[in-house]
């Protein structure tokens, strides 16, 4: 059985710790429809074709050594872990794009691989990623979403995009612009200012109920909903800021195009120019502040005090790495929007009609219990089926209230490969 090393918890929570050095690595080079370049590794046993393969990705995540690739490899499966054009880099992330270059990965497992099954990983930020490809690539010809929500390409129903057999969701949360909406800091008074605060809103500020981690702090419950509606008030104020630098861009497109443009002064005409490149860079403050990172009785779990980015999210909500901090006018209203990205579980799970698997994390402290048991019920499957593993992280390793119950990767692989192998050959 794989091992973990025994410092795995201070490395980079995604990767496993080692591999059988028999299990073939083949370093993949993908180009989308639209040019845009991916890359992945496939592995596969030693010996013989796996009928089957998992594809797993993330919006911006590493996940070319993901943790679960040793146990599909040990299992008889082929895994290919893509990574997007955007690896490492949200700031221009476009989500439409993103589905171009799964696409290209399914493609070429199907088509070039051979590979008879395929079964989508959709593990954190990639759930919404793979049940939004899903979705899209069903739907009649013309159908499919013509333009990100900022606008400009590409447009979906102009690509191919192969379906795959099965879908996974693992520790998945309900879009990024979704999970982004529940930890906005709804305090902020001034986009532009980071420690301009409402004191009434501020989920720490003692009068308001909080006390400093480790402490669990307590808030009322009354002051929670005035709170969430204030963060949804507050994307909805983002999102008129990005559509306020989108339509300046597309004031200066409008006039370039315009007759007797040639003619105009060399400055008009330079200055124009350069608005049409959309140069806005947003910056986003303050985006760690969820009340259920601190008040563990609103949805209840295995969880302890903190988010999967700090034990203080308090302090870490000023750190300068985070979500969504520094984003362009598009890549907001596309991925980070929990009110305009189109990739999210609400929208697009209902459309999922394949055999899907729901699985979160006991101590999880960002998807909750409730997101999960959420998913399972939006899920359009027949076949579909829900589980949840004890004492495990968001990245499934020991942690929370009941840590001591041992590795939870092994538990949860056994539930991984035990489903797909009764629905999809090795």
């Amino acid at each position: 059985m794989p091992q973990a090393p025994a410092d795995y918890q201070l490395r980079y929570p995604i990767d496993f710790g080692d591999i059988d050095a028999s299990v073939r690595q083949t370093v993949v080079q993908l180009y989308a429809a639209d040019g845009g370049k991916s890359r992945g590794i496939l592995y596969q046993p030693a010996h013989g074709k796996p009928r089957t393969a998992v594809i797993m990705a993330h919006p911006r995540a590493d996940f070319a050594q993901h943790y679960s690739i040793p146990f599909w490899a040990e299992a008889g499966f082929a895994a290919f872990a893509q990574n997007t054009r955007y690896l490492n880099n949200d700031t221009m992330m476009i989500h439409e794009n993103l589905l171009l270059d799964l696409a290209a990965g399914i493609r070429f497992l199907r088509e070039e691989q051979g590979f008879e099954h395929i079964v989508m990983i959709g593990n954190s930020g990639g759930g919404s990623l793979f049940s939004y490809y899903d979705a899209e690539a069903r739907k009649a010809d013309g159908a499919r979403v013509k333009a990100p929500p900022g606008g400009g390409p590409p447009d979906l129903n102009k690509f191919e995009m192969p379906t795959a057999d099965g879908l996974i969701l693992l520790a998945a949360h309900p879009g990024q612009g979704r999970v982004l909406m529940t930890c906005l800091d709804a305090a902020v008074v001034d986009e532009n200012d980071p420690f301009a605060s409402d004191p009434a809103l501020d989920m720490y500020d003692g009068r308001n109920g909080y006390r400093a981690p480790p402490a669990q702090s307590h808030y009322e419950r009354e002051w929670v909903a005035a709170y969430r509606a204030a963060q949804r008030a507050r994307a909805a104020r983002v999102d008129a800021i990005a559509r306020r630098h989108i339509e300046e861009s597309a004031t200066a497109r409008a006039a370039t195009k315009a007759a007797g443009f040639d003619a105009a002064p060399a400055d008009y005409r330079v200055y124009m120019q350069r608005r049409t490149m959309a140069p806005r860079i947003m910056v986003v403050y303050r985006t760690q502040a969820n009340p259920a990172y601190l008040d563990l009785s609103i949805d209840p779990s295995e969880r302890v005090v903190g988010s999967i980015f700090s034990p203080r999210p308090d302090l870490f909500n000023y750190h300068p790495i985070g979500l969504a901090h520094v984003v362009t006018p598009e890549a907001w209203l596309s991925t980070w929007s929990g009110l305009t990205s189109y990739a999210n579980l609400e929208r697009n799970l209902p459309r999922v009609t394949v055999p899907t698997l729901v699985v979160g994390a006991m101590a999880d402290q960002d998807i909750f219990v409730a997101d999960v048991r959420k998913e399972y019920e939006l899920s359009g499957a027949a076949d579909k089926r829900i589980e949840f593993i004890e004492g495990a992280d968001h990245f499934m390793r020991a942690g929370g209230t009941r840590a001591n119950h041992g590795e939870p990767r092994p538990r949860l692989m056994k539930v991984l490969t035990g489903w797909t192998r009764e629905r999809f050959a090795p």
